[in-house]
């Protein structure tokens, strides 16, 4: 099996809360992962462990065969992926442009390969009418096609993405799901989390599950979703019954 991601017993603490635990991650290369769970499961977390962000407090990780926790195969790692955080960092002092265009340089890009790559993704991800504003200017959802398109930008091996979807209108939704196909399609890897269970079960190959911290089922979509959808065996996993939630008082009481 070729791996893009493998993780042994990859663990991480918050003094006594344990925000990971023992977490055995297997990513093939050229797939559409997805990594799904509750609020507070630990999904950032361990995205942050494999991005170099956050040392592990035990376990071992191997991305793209590099050890993250060492800072020569660090550099080559890093140079090799693109990351669209939850909690996105912009520079809110430059522009659209400006921002890609530094995230290019820091690549080691060629000019003129940069220019032309800035060239076709700004009109692709509808950046193009606002790519001399400041990026403090920006709505969410513009922030999130930014961030996106300078993850695209150096062309990575693999592409982290927490909650891609979030915030950006149905039109650009669309456009990303067609481009993240398209990048799939070519032999790179996606590790993707996100709410939309419906995206994730029309994109991804195969998934995790993890809940407080435990990687609890890690299969492919079909087999998960198998006599039924992918929600309501999410739901099951994850010890979560709708109907069991209490409802507020007042929507019990009779019509108005």
């Amino acid at each position: 099996m070729n791996l893009a991601i493998q993780t042994d017993a990859l663990s991480r603490s918050f003094g006594s809360f344990r925000a990971v635990h023992d977490v055995d991650l297997r990513v093939e290369k050229g797939t559409f992962y997805g990594f799904l769970g509750p609020n507070g499961a630990g999904k950032s977390t361990t995205i942050k462990m494999l991005t170099g962000l956050l040392a592990p407090t035990a376990g071992r990780i191997s991305v793209l065969g590099q050890n993250p926790l060492d800072p020569d195969q660090a550099l080559v790692m890093k140079s090799r992926i693109g990351v669209v955080p939850e909690d996105l960092a912009l520079f809110d002092n430059l522009t659209g442009r400006e921002y890609l265009t530094f995230t290019g340089r820091m690549h080691s890009m060629e000019k003129k390969m940069l220019s032309a790559r800035i060239d076709e993704l700004l009109p692709l991800l509808d950046l193009e009418k606002d790519e001399r504003k400041l990026t403090i200017e920006y709505s969410s959802g513009m922030k999130k096609k930014l961030a996106l398109a300078a993850a695209l930008l150096p062309d990575p091996d693999l592409l982290f993405l927490d909650e891609p979807f979030e915030g950006v209108d149905a039109v650009a939704s669309r456009t990303i799901r067609k481009l993240l196909g398209s990048f799939v399609e070519r032999g790179s890897t996606v590790f993707l989390t996100s709410h939309v269970l419906e995206i994730v079960e029309r994109l991804c190959v195969h998934v995790g599950i993890i809940v407080a911290g435990e990687l609890v089922e890690q299969t492919s979509v079909a087999e998960l979703g198998s006599g039924g959808s992918l929600e309501a065996r999410f739901l099951e996993v994850v010890g979560s019954d709708v109907e069991e939630h209490p409802q507020l008082s007042w929507l019990e009481e009779t019509e108005r």
